[in-house]
């Protein structure tokens, strides 16, 4: 039994032995995968970022499709457990109301100027999140990120966030904002991936050299 169940049983246990004498707001899964977040430079325009969102359990859109009013109330019952269909992630991810909730909950700005966001075309919203664009007033070479998705539903929710070059921070309620440095990430990479194809050259020639002067030492035999 995985660790994400235990914790939905022993939070259902909780709720059953409560839920007759206090009232429970429409309950959210915060104690499962945490959501996640992908900070990345465009690779042709140096005035865009790029943040990809990717939930962190299947319930969780459906907490959230309910919140927005996608999906209906008795979804999520009253001890907590979430009635999650299959159709539910395509659901919310074709609302409008859901592109406007991650630009709402998702901001970028670039020295206290904010950037324009727009989601881009959303597939397999529960295997392959979404991914919002963020035009910057001009070129930026770092940029302050605020993620606020799922925390207005709970404040337990977290998100696990990378940037370029191996950056990671954790976003939280009371942590919503972070500034990713976007310069020598990629140049760094492309020296690394220099780097092991160099390594990969060279062993390729040595290789070569070698069964050549044993090829000639038999000849010669």
């Amino acid at each position: 039994m995985s660790t994400r169940t235990l914790v939905a049983l022993a939070v259902i246990g909780v709720a059953a032995g409560t839920a007759v004498f206090t009232p429970r707001p429409a309950a959210a899964h915060p104690f499962g995968d945490p959501q996640t977040v992908v900070i990345t430079p465009d690779e042709q325009r140096s005035d865009v970022v790029h943040v990809k969102w990717r939930v962190g359990g299947p319930d969780d859109l459906t907490v959230l499709g309910v919140s927005l009013g996608l999906l209906p109330a008795d979804r999520v019952r009253a001890d907590g457990t979430v009635d999650y269909r299959y159709n539910d992630p395509g659901v919310v991810g074709a609302s409008p109301a859901f592109a406007g909730y991650l630009l709402d909950r998702i901001t970028v700005t670039d020295g206290g100027r904010p950037c324009t966001g727009a989601v881009e075309p959303i597939a397999a919203l529960a295997l392959k999140g979404a991914t919002a664009g963020f035009t910057c007033p001009g070129p930026v070479t770092s940029a302050t990120v605020a993620v606020r998705t799922l925390t207005d539903l709970h404040p337990a929710y977290r998100t696990m966030a990378t940037g370029p070059g191996g950056q990671r921070a954790v976003y939280e309620g009371a942590n919503d904002t972070h500034t990713w440095s976007l310069t020598g990430a990629g140049a760094g990479l492309g020296r690394s991936a220099l780097v092991q194809i160099g390594a990969v050259l060279g062993g390729v020639l040595v290789l070569a050299g070698l069964v050549a002067v044993v090829v000639k030492r038999r000849v010669a035999a």
